[in-house]
This record gives structure tokens, C-alpha cells and sequence, in this order.
């Protein structure tokens, strides 16, 4: 374990049942009794029994208490070990944050949501935070001189906690959470469980970047327990993903919300016009270096302007939800434009005033479609609460280097980046030759003129584009028949909010 000169380390018998009860952290105020899972308070040398913490939600975290590892801060290699978790729960589902004793003798948070990490550490913002009904979605705002966009404003209550705690906001008892993105990637999280507010600064991390020791041999979830009888045909559902908020019933493709956990109240909404999936919900693939499987399918139409005042174009495509458990989810979407691989971005990209661009992280990506999108059909399991008729406000931009897409709904804007992708790259990726032919796409590609490139051939290229034109034009239908070939959303609704 990471350790510090300086740091004293405190134990003490449990008041709830005698066993030992160690604070390591000087900061820390709270603990959770590993036996009797009694919730105590440290003052001085002094502990006192406040009640008993419910039990965690079993989220299949590949971390726990005591795992170690190091991190780069203000460019200096400091060890960490993890001595705390806390449990939370929002609008946007469940996820914890583990408190992290840095060898210096300071806490930090590692926060961890549906595969997602962010290392944060706590910050004077400078001035007083605004009362959190003050933030508004969308707008910006500055913390120490440096500019912030408001990316989510909602509720979060503590569920349960474990180990050595640096805050403990009452169990159960709703508080403001607000959430900044900054241009770059960062990310500030405000915490209003306390007063004044507790603000943390940070940026994504991928584990194995942590160096972690010490984590779970096995994360596998345990099945007992996630199986229920679908409340509208009564055929057996099975859930996959312990952080699954829906998941659809495989005989009547019902959607089945999953708020309350398997065992609490289940609700249940009948769909029909089913789209099934061309690549099958359970296989994996191996794209950009990591293994996924396929574990929710969505289709969605987007209505936009027509070339006419008075025209709508409607279009649709497909998203597939990937997931793997030390990267998250991403998104594989299939449009007529062909195929993209997304994922929900960290930092909020600075959109122009005019809306017509976007810059992240130095590129700038040119607007390319701006519609409403709604969900019109779903399989499968997800990690937000997905239901038929879900809309958004939706932007697409493009680059060079790739894609750029934000969605907005009433309480909060994502982001999400990603690239294109050849339809034999998700062939061979699935190892689906045999569907070779309904997997396949325009794979269009930039035109480059180099430097050896005759007049003669440019001109037939022109020659040939025009053509091609005119045989769109001819086939295009009528009015809003859908003949622009949209890329739909990039990145697929997330609802990555509330938390890190």
C-alpha cells in the first residue's frame, strides 16, 4: 500500500461490534465497518456508531478496496491505493466513486461509470459556486480563469459505501450534482451534498494506464438472481450487465425497465415494426485493437429540413452498443453512409457562435447535418434508460480526422468522437463473411489531388461525378423520401451524466 512518512494511521474498535476499524487518511472523517457494516464517524480519537450502511450494489467493478496504483500529477509518478467507495444514483443510472490515498497524504477520487474512469482531485474554484439551479445546460462558465461548458445539472443520493471515507452525504437523501467539460478534456464535478459545495477537477484514464495491482481476479457476475419472468408474456428474461437500466424481452421484444433492479417492480412496454439486427446481439468483434460484444441493438430516424421551406427529409439508421469491461460502451452505427465507431467524449468540444463548427482538442470539425432524432425501435440491454420515442436535438460534424457529434436533450448535452470505418473492417471483425453483401456500404473517401495528377484525369473524374449526379437526381424521389444519405448520430444517445 502506498504509504507517506508523514501520515499516521489510526484504528480503533468498531462501537457497532469491536472489530478493528483503521483510518489511514488524516482527512478521512468516515468509515464502514467491514463486519457489521456499521457506519461510523471519527472525531479525534474518539469513533461513533451513526447506523448501518445498506448493502452495495454488486456492479461487477474489476477494483476493489486495497488495489494500488500510480498516476501522473502535475508531473510527478505518485502511488495511490483505493480505501473507500461510495455508491451513487442518479437520473442516469448507478456508479462509484473510489476514494484514492495518494503517497503525498492527499485523497482523490477515481470515479467509475459503466466501464468509463476519471481521476479527480479536489480544488479551490476561486469563488463561490452559484446555487446549482443557477446552471443552465449548454452555457459557459469559468473556474480559476479557465473556461467550462455545462454538460449535466441533476439529483444524485448516496446508495451504499464501503471502507475509509473522506464525505458521507446522508443515505438516500437526494443533492444537486453539476458537471463542466472543458475544451481539452477535463472535467469538474460539484458537489452539493455539502457546504460550501465540494468541487474536484480531473480527466479520463484508461486502467491499464494506472498500473493497477491487486484488482479482482475474477469480475464475472454472478447470474443467481438475474433472471426474471418478463411482465407482459411472462417468458424468461436474462440479464447480462449488472449496470443494464433496460433490457428487452426476447420473445415479445417488450422493453423492460430496470430501475427499481431485478425483483422490484417491473415495467414493461410492448413494441412492434421490429428492425432486427444484421450483426447478432452477443458476438464479438475486434475493432481498433479491442475486443467487443454486442449487447443492445437501437434503431432511430432523424427529421430534418428539406431543400424547400416547406420539405422535411426522414432518414434512419442503426446503433449498436459495444461494451468491454476496461473500456465501456461504444457505439457502431450503420447508416447509409456507411459505418462509424463512437464514443462518448470526456471534454466538451467548443462550438462555434454560429453553430456551424466545432473545435476538440485542436481540430476543427465542419457541421454536416442538424435534425431531430427519436428512437423508434431497441434490443437488448443498456446501460440508461432507453425507451421508444426518446428525442433529441442532434448535430453532426466531420473532419479529416474524423467525427464529431452532439446530442441534446432537456437536462443535459453529450458528445461523442469517433472515426469511420470500411464495411470489410466490421465484416472480419464479426467474422460474418457470409453476410458479407448485407454489411456492405459506400466506403467513401476524401479526393485527394497529388502532385502527379494530369489535367486529363481530373477532368474525367469531374466528367464522371456529373454523371453521377444525374442518376441521383433521377432516382431521388419524391420530396422527404429520405434520398440524402445521413450518417445519423455518430455517437447514440448516452446519458453520461451526473457522475464522472
Amino acid at each position: 500500500m502506498a504509504t507517506s512518512a508523514t501520515q499516521r494511521s489510526y484504528r480503533a474498535p468498531c462501537p457497532g461490534c469491536g472489530a478493528p476499524v483503521e483510518f489511514k487518511s488524516a482527512q478521512s472523517t468516515h468509515a464502514v465497518c467491514g463486519y457489521c457494516q456499521s457506519t461510523v464517524v471519527r472525531s479525534g480519537e474518539v469513533l461513533t456508531r451513526l447506523g448501518k450502511m445498506a448493502e452495495l450494489f454488486d456492479d461487477h467493478s474489476p477494483l476493489q478496496l486495497m488495489a494500488s496504483g500510480r498516476i501522473q500529477l502535475d508531473g510527478k509518478d505518485l502511488p495511490f491505493t483505493l480505501i473507500g467507495r461510495l455508491q451513487y444514483k442518479g437520473d442516469a443510472g448507478v456508479w462509484t466513486e473510489w476514494a484514492a490515498f495518494l503517497q503525498d497524504g492527499t485523497l482523490a477520487t477515481l470515479g467509475e461509470d459503466n466501464g468509463a474512469y476519471v481521476f479527480t482531485r479536489p480544488i479551490d474554484p476561486g469563488r463561490v459556486m452559484p446555487e446549482a439551479a443557477r446552471w443552465s445546460i449548454g452555457s459557459t462558465t469559468a473556474i480559476n480563469g479557465k473556461p467550462y461548458s455545462v454538460a449535466y445539472a441533476g439529483q444524485a443520493q448516496l446508495i451504499s459505501a464501503q471502507g475509509e471515507l473522506p464525505r458521507l452525504p446522508p443515505l438516500g437523501q437526494p443533492f444537486d450534482m453539476v458537471e463542466l467539460r472543458s475544451a481539452d478534456g477535463e472535467v469538474v464535478s460539484i458537489d452539493y451534498g455539502h457546504q460550501p459545495p465540494s468541487v474536484e477537477r480531473g480527466k479520463s484514464v484508461l486502467l491499464e494506464d494506472l498500473q493497477l495491482t491487486g484488482l479482482k481476479e475474477e469480475s464475472a457476475k454472478d447470474e443467481q438472481g438475474r433472471q426474471f419472468n418478463c411482465p407482459h408474456c411472462g417468458a424468461p428474461v436474462q440479464v447480462q450487465l449488472a449496470s443494464s437500466k433496460s433490457v428487452t424481452c426476447g420473445s415479445c421484444a417488450s422493453i423492460i425497465s430496470l430501475d427499481s433492479g431485478v425483483g422490484g417492480d417491473l415495467r414493461s412496454a410492448e413494441q412492434d415494426e421490429p428492425v432486427r439486427p444484421i450483426i447478432p446481439l452477443g458476438s464479438t468483434g475486434q475493432l481498433q485493437g479491442v475486443q467487443w460484444q454486442v449487447v443492445g441493438f437501437q434503431h432511430r430516424m432523424g427529421v430534418a429540413p428539406g431543400q424547400d421551406d416547406d420539405e422535411t427529409e426522414h432518414f434512419g439508421w442503426s446503433e449498436y452498443l459495444l461494451y468491454n469491461q476496461k473500456r465501456g460502451f461504444a457505439f457502431l452505427v450503420d447508416s447509409e453512409e456507411g459505418w462509424s465507431l463512437v464514443r462518448p467524449t470526456t471534454g466538451a468540444p467548443q462550438l462555434a457562435a454560429s453553430g456551424r463548427s466545432a473545435t476538440y482538442l485542436g481540430t476543427t470539425y465542419q457541421l454536416k447535418y442538424s435534425y431531430e432524432a427519436e428512437t423508434t425501435y431497441v434490443l437488448g440491454e443498456f446501460y440508461w434508460q432507453v425507451e421508444r420515442g426518446q428525442k433529441t436535438s442532434n448535430r453532426d460534424f466531420e473532419s479529416s480526422k474524423g467525427l464529431l457529434a452532439m446530442e441534446q436533450s432537456p437536462s443535459e448535452i453529450t458528445w461523442s468522437a469517433g472515426d469511420k470505418l470500411a464495411s470489410d473492417t466490421v465484416v472480419k471483425a464479426f467474422n460474418l463473411g457470409d453476410k458479407k453483401d448485407v454489411l456492405q456500404r459506400d466506403d467513401p473517401g476524401p479526393f485527394v489531388a497529388q502532385s502527379g495528377l494530369g489535367c486529363g484525369t481530373i477532368i474525367l473524374v469531374a466528367v464522371i461525378i456529373i454523371i453521377l449526379l444525374i442518376i441521383l437526381s433521377n432516382c431521388s424521389g419524391s420530396a422527404g423520401s429520405g434520398y440524402r444519405s445521413s450518417g445519423g448520430s455518430f455517437g447514440g444517445y448516452s446519458s453520461g451524466g451526473g457522475h464522472k
